[in-house]
Parts: C-alpha cells; structure tokens; sequence
C-alpha cells in the first residue's frame, strides 16, 4: 500500500489536534477535542497526563475517520507540544505519579527566588539562554520531586520517568520503548545546557534532579521510535516512525519556512510569540529575550531569540467577555472598518503585568488618551492596534540585539486573519508581512519536517513548493507618523508600569 500520508498530533494547552497531510502538503482532514483544566489552588494550574492522551487517541481516530485515509497510509508522525508542561511517571507501569504541572502555573515562584537570592541568575542564562522563572520545567520537577512522598527515592532508583509533553506522548506511542525528547523542547527546562547540547550536571545538581529520571535529546528531525500496533486503543498499524518533535513555538517557525538566519515570524493567538533564527550564532539577549534551540530544515539545531507577550487575541476575549462589546473576534475588523485613527486612544492590555521586553509583573491594563470625542468603536481599534505595538516593542529589540536588519514578518494564529491588525503591523513595523493559506503552522511544521526526515520531501527546496502564501501586506505609513504613534505608545506603557 502506498505510504503518502504524514499524521501531525498538535498538543496544546486546551486541547489536542491532530491533521492528516497528504504529499503535497495539503490538509486532507483536521480534528480537535479540549481537555479539563485544573485550578487547585490560586495560580496553580494542572493537566491530567493520562486525559491528554485520551484527547490525542480521540483526535487520531477523528481524523482518520473524517478523511477516510487507512491507517497503513501513514509514512510517518509528527508532534508538537505545549512546552515546558512537566509529567513524571512509573517507567514500570507507565502512570503518572501526580497532575502534569502546566508551564502557566506559579506554584515554584519561591524555588526561583530563592535561586537569584543566591546569585544563581548569570549561571542559569549563560547555560540555558533562560532567565530563572517558575515558566520553566526545572523548578517543576523539583517542586514534584519535593512534595510527593517517597518520590525523590524513586527518581534516584530510576523508577520515575520526566517528560515534557512530547515525551509522554512518545512514550504512549511506542508502550513505553522510548522515552526521549528534542532538543527545542529540553532547551525550555532550564536544566539543559544550550552550547553543549546536553543535560547540565551543575544545575541537575543545584535543582537536585537525578539524571535517572531525563530522556534521551536527539535532533528535532530524526527518529524517535515507531508506533507498536496499540490495538483498538488507538487503531494505528505497529511500524509507523515518529520523525519530527517540536516544542510548538519552534514548530511554527519551521512550518513557516524560516530556516535561515534572519528570518522570523509571530504566532497571534492568546499571547504573541515572536521568533527570530539566529543560524549557529548564540546570542544572549540583555533586555529581556529568550536563547533557545530550534531547527533548520533538515532537523538540526540552530539557536532562536524569543520574545513573549502575555496578552494578544486574548484582548479581544476581554472585549467579548467582560464588556460585551463584540460578539465574535472577526466582529472587530468591521467595527473599526472607515476609522481613521483611535482618536488619541491607547489599550495596553497589561492584565497580567507585561512580558518581553518589559517583564514587569506589576504592570497593569490602561486604557488611556479618552476624551469626549472617544468612542467605544476606538477603544476597540486601540486594542487590536496594541498587538501590534507590543509586537514592535519585540521586534525592534530583536533587530538591536541581533545586529540585522529584519525585511519581512512570517506570521500565523487567529488573530492574523484580521487584515486591518495585519496592515497596521505592516505600518508601524516599516516592513513586509507574510501571511500563508495554513494559519495552523505548528502542525503544519511537524508534519513537513516529519516528511523531510523520512524522505518524502528533499528539504527547503521542496518545502518552499508546499508552501503557499495567502496574502503580502506592505507599509504603506510615513516614518513620521509611524515614530508619533509608537511615542504615544511608550508613553501610555509608562502610565501602565506607574513610571511617570
């Protein structure tokens, strides 16, 4: 039987996708099912590992049943993941020992001051690229290795097993022969040293983690085990190689084609993350950026800065939510649709403080510049502009701190597909934006990547072929206006951080 179809299992922080390419590079079918989320305790989230499985079984099935592809169709496996998210389990019977802790979860917030109270800060950016934060898994796995009782004697005995999302899936699909992980997903755990590429025995030392309980790290692009026949389970065929795995922010740099240095795109969805390639050069942000791993196009590492804004489409949620203003997010483009300008409003929407550049976790939302003339019509407008003026606050400390000039935006997300935010971005940024047909670039990067691994596809050449590009939005703003609008900007991100 012809083997032309790639499966891509998408897991992500509410709910589980799984799509069906096919060798062109088309979406034949997509399915999607939510999770439960838990909340035990004020800024503590949780994930049952075993629930998002069940979601990833419901997913494959879903979509193999909508496309009518057979399961022996399949060349090869994708996955991208919600990063930082930590499971530990029994390597004997393969139960998670606790809830997965979720990468927003705050509970290790005092693991981390306690470590810059001991002037660990430098050590941990110059090994990790990362800044010390309970974001990360390392404070996770110590938090879980510290409060579940007898626990810490069985990581140390080799019983337990640690995993960020990928590698529990991995391991699902495989019943347990493989327990690995990549090298985009390991640079987000703050125990993996980004110049060496490998777990970091001073700082598995300082979180008192065992070696014991880590997965082995190989390429983002390589084999990381084959599917063993799970039954009626999953309905997939034993044999299938998993071939790609990406921590999902460096997937969809790669669906997105930016495998060269200088290149870089921005996922709108809840928040914004902004992405830059740096090629084999390390750079070590000092305002504010992340240092991480991601891949070029045949798998292999090449180093990323990362700019992270907490809140994005999620402002448009608020709108909807909370003011009862709109109704749906595509209702924001027509009610801004013959406005000229906000009126002299600004939104920053600082709900829960402000991300990079600023990591100002006192910050808080304002809406400033109102007078009588204002309306609700503006105030919906300065929310969509502010995605884009956050994404200029990233953009520009990226350029500064990498020393190039950056010429076009890749971008993907829902809130890309609102073609005023899009053309603003374009003005304020002074540069061009790319929008492709695939908005889903996470799982449309590990399915190419997938496919590049197994022989499918050759590589950029025939990646830039499958890529189709949907629209080109150009800056059509004077440098003039575009340097008033952004000094208004800064000026109202003093008023929401209270320096005046």
């Amino acid at each position: 039987m012809n083997k032309q179809y790639v499966l891509a299992l998408d897991q992500g922080t509410t709910g589980s996708r799984a799509f069906l390419f096919d060798a062109r590079g088309r979406v034949v079918a997509s399915d999607y099912k939510e999770f439960p989320q838990y909340f035990p305790k004020p800024g503590w989230v949780e994930h049952d590992a075993d629930e998002i499985w069940a979601s990833c079984v419901a997913v494959i099935k879903g979509v193999l049943k909508k496309s009518r592809v057979s399961p022996q169709q399949i060349a090869a496996i994708g996955i991208t993941n919600q990063r930082e998210t930590t499971v530990l389990w029994d390597r004997k019977t393969g139960k998670p020992v606790h809830h997965a802790i979720v990468w927003q979860c705050r509970r290790t917030a005092d693991i981390c001051q306690g470590l810059k109270a001991k002037g660990l800060e430098k050590l941990f950016r110059e090994k990790t690229g990362l800044v010390i934060d309970a974001y990360f898994s390392g404070t996770k796995i110590r938090w879980l290795l510290d409060h579940v009782p007898g626990l810490r004697r069985r990581a140390e005995k080799g019983e337990i097993c640690f995993g960020t999302i990928d590698s529990w899936l991995i391991w699902k699909l495989t019943s347990g022969k493989s327990h690995v992980t990549d090298l985009t997903n390991a640079s987000r755990t703050l125990i993996f040293n980004i110049r060496t590429k490998k777990w970091d025995p001073q700082l598995l030392k300082i979180l008192k983690i065992p070696f014991a309980i880590l997965p082995r790290v190989q390429n983002s692009g390589s084999i990381f085990g084959h599917t063993v026949g799970t039954g009626r389970d999953l309905s997939l065929p034993a044999g299938i190689p998993i071939a790609a795995d990406l921590g999902d922010q460096q997937a969809a740099l790669y669906g997105q084609g930016c495998y060269a240095p200088g290149t870089v795109k921005n996922t709108y969805g809840t928040g914004c993350f902004i992405v830059l390639n740096t090629g084999k050069k390390l750079i070590l942000s000092k305002k504010g950026l992340l240092s991480t791993l991601a891949s070029d196009d045949k798998g292999k590492p090449v180093y990323a800065l990362e700019g992270s804004v907490f809140i994005a489409g999620a402002v448009v949620q608020w709108l909807r939510d909370q003011l009862g203003v709109v109704k749906t997010s595509a209702q924001t483009e027509k009610i801004v649709r013959g406005l000229k300008d906000t009126n002299g409003v600004y939104f920053v929407p600082a709900f829960v403080g402000l991300g990079a550049p600023y990591w100002d976790s006192e910050a808080r939302g304002a809406i400033c510049g109102l007078t009588r003339g204002a309306n609700v019509k503006h105030i919906v407008r300065a929310a969509l502009e502010s995605m884009a003026y956050q994404t200029k606050d990233v953009f520009d400390l990226m350029q500064k701190e990498s020393g190039r000039k950056i010429r076009a935006l890749n971008v993907d997300g829902g809130a890309c597909k609102n073609d005023f935010l899009m053309q603003f971005q374009a003005d304020i940024l002074g540069c061009r934006i790319t929008r492709p047909k695939m908005i889903d670039s996470t799982a449309q990067g590990a399915a190419y990547l997938a496919g590049v691994t197994i022989g499918l596809w050759q590589g950029k050449k025939d990646l830039a072929k499958l890529r189709k590009t949907e629209r080109t939005f150009v800056p059509k703003m004077s440098a003039a206006r575009r340097n008033e609008l952004y000094d208004g900007w800064r000026q109202a991100v003093r008023r929401a951080r209270h320096v005046l």
